[in-house]
């Protein structure tokens, strides 16, 4: 009999996995999921230089505790218990981040409508409301193409920074926290700057906005250091209400 992938890995391990597989159902049950597409990724506890990512072929709705499939930095596969492949533009982008910013834990990258929309925006993300300004200091990287290259590596680094964001021209948007509930967060927060940014310009109307100063400090408000981590607070009722619904991702 087939061991569970529970019994296989450490009690850390499966606490993460259980917490990654939270993310992905909250991505898709917030509406930021596209099928099969996109990735979030997150450090194994105890296996350096490795992380967990998901089966490509898999829902974000279906994804459980025991499908992730543990990778390293270099691509090699060290342990998948689905007959799943990983994704290469997901391992291209999350490895390069992963391999440089010790700082994260987890990784999310998205494809939404707002998201791609802004992306193709000459002026980025505006500071229109609260919600924007804590990514008043955020990455942009030039589309090179469908990111299965490893040469990309280099400029994702170097146009990420030490940022919690980025946009990808053309793309999508990419978060990154030290922690899962943290950069679950993140990509809630910057998703719904973007939704705002499309729905004001939409209007056709003059903008408000506000001051450099009055962004700035709002901008260092919402730094993990400065306050709280922000997500984490929230992680608990998240499940909970992931619970209610379905909690298979648990399994």
């Amino acid at each position: 009999m087939k061991k569970n992938v529970r019994s296989q890995v450490t009690r850390e391990e499966w606490e993460r996995r259980v917490d990654l597989a939270a993310a992905y159902r909250l991505v898709d049950l917030y509406g930021m999921s596209e099928m099969s597409a996109n990735h979030i990724s997150t450090r194994v506890p105890g296996e350096e230089g490795a992380f967990l990512i998901n089966p490509y072929g898999m829902l974000y709705d279906q994804m459980h505790a025991s499908c992730f499939i543990n990778i390293d930095l270099e691509g090699n596969v060290r342990f998948t218990p689905t007959g799943y492949d990983v994704n290469k533009a997901g391992y291209v982008i999350h490895s390069a981040i992963h391999e440089a910013r010790h700082d994260v834990d987890c990784v999310i990258h998205t494809h939404t409508v707002a998201g791609m929309a802004v992306s193709a925006m000459k002026c980025g993300l505006l500071p229109l409301a609260q919600t924007s300004m804590r990514f008043a200091k955020i990455g942009y990287h030039d589309y090179e193409g469908v990111a299965v290259d490893a040469a990309e590596k280099k400029s994702l680094v170097r146009d990420l920074g030490d940022h919690a964001g980025m946009i990808l021209r053309n793309h999508g948007l990419l978060v990154v926290g030290a922690s899962i509930p943290e950069a679950f967060y993140n990509i809630f927060k910057l998703e719904r700057a973007c939704q705002v940014q499309v729905a004001a310009l939409s209007c056709n109307v003059e903008l408000s906005l506000p001051s450099k100063k009055v962004v700035d400090e709002s901008y260092r408000m919402y730094l993990p250091q400065t306050r709280r981590p922000f997500g984490v607070l929230e992680w608990p009722a998240l499940l909970k209400k992931l619970d209610s619904i379905d909690s298979s991702y648990r399994d």
